[in-house]
């Protein structure tokens, strides 16, 4: 394993960003900014020698300052949606941002994603850092957080989270890559399995309302290897409400989904007990790395998580971290040949 760095440029404000490097044994890599701790480019060898680049991403700082979509970013300090832009804790309402409708989401009008972390490799890792303090965006407590990126020798991207909080607060970390296992074009001739019979049931802005559905007989029924673009047109109401899938699916187990394209295949490995199948639905077209063109559908996000809108509905594993109580928790992104 290796780790290097070069410099990616500077932000608005002068600050100076650092690309890192991992390659391991076997010519997979992957480069995290530490604008965002943020999964830059994401190398797989394809088995005929060459290597596919399965992450969308920017080539500049200033490209992931002003774009939204969170490419690739750490999202956080509470990752999807809250409900109204609000929460009660402790006996106590916390008032948030109404960056999504009515709603707060990924952290807020400056999450995680919008800042310069520190980074520094430990071992054959990368370990990004930072303190969110009390009161930003909203959320009380000061929050020491750090994720750890990390390539395996059988070809897995390993992302572990770690947090502690010394006020009661809350809590959602994840990553929002969009992978594209060809590098380029549509995802919807991908093959999609999700290890989930539930999925959370939205409402009009993508929040879920509390009720878990089957997929049994949907268009949301992955427990079997199918296209994408099988089913996303289908006339179904969840569907048309998101323009395509964004719904968070309720996971069995650790082995949450596999993704298929022409030559790679992708596990997602998470202990974590959700997981928000989106399709890029709002994804406007725009130029990406190397004048690539990212559209609508041109990747797919599998983001770990606990369910959104958890403090709002009851029965949802709950995203309160109490004061001094570590958290941790691991996702693996597990990248084979066909």
């Amino acid at each position: 394993m290796t780790v290097s760095d070069r410099p990616f440029g500077r932000t608005a404000a002068g600050e100076p960003v650092t690309a890192w490097r991992l390659e391991n044994g076997r010519g997979m890599a992957v480069t995290v900014l530490d604008y965002g701790a943020t999964i830059q480019a994401l190398e797989v060898p394809d088995g005929t020698g060459g290597a596919v680049d399965v992450a969308l991403g920017y080539d500049t700082v200033a490209e992931y300052e002003a774009g939204d979509g969170h490419l690739g970013a750490t999202i956080g300090r509470v990752g999807n949606r809250i409900g109204g832009a609000r929460f009660s804790l402790n006996g106590t309402e916390y008032i948030l941002a109404k960056n999504n409708g009515e709603n707060h989401l990924h952290g807020g009008v400056r999450g995680f994603d919008r800042y310069l972390w520190r980074a520094e490799p430990r071992g054959d890792a990368l370990v990004c850092s930072r303190l969110s303090p009390d009161g930003e965006e909203g959320y009380p407590g000061a929050l020491e957080v750090s994720v750890t990126f990390s390539l395996t020798e059988d070809g897995a991207l390993r992302i572990a989270y770690d947090a502690v909080s010394d006020r009661d607060t809350l809590v959602n970390l994840t990553n929002h890559t969009y992978f594209n296992l060809n590098g380029g074009g549509s995802v919807l001739d991908h093959t999609l399995q999700v290890f989930a019979e539930r999925f959370c049931e939205n409402d009009g802005g993508c929040l879920p309302t509390g009720r878990l559905l089957d997929v049994a007989g949907t268009p949301f029924d992955f427990r079997e290897p199918k296209p994408i673009g099988r089913d996303i047109g289908a006339d179904c109401g969840q569907l048309r409400l998101a323009g395509g899938y964004d719904h968070n699916y309720v996971l069995g187990g650790r082995r949450a989904a596999v993704l298929a394209g022409e030559k790679l295949v992708m596990e997602t490995e998470t202990d974590l007990p959700g997981m928000q199948v989106y399709t890029a639905n709002g994804l406007s077209a725009r130029p990406g790395k190397g004048g690539a063109v990212m559209a609508p559908r041109g990747a797919v996000c599998l983001e770990t998580q606990l369910f959104p809108n958890g403090m709002n509905c009851w029965g949802f594993p709950s995203p309160v971290l109490r004061a001094g109580q570590p958290l941790h928790t691991e996702t693996a992104y597990r990248f084979r040949t066909k």
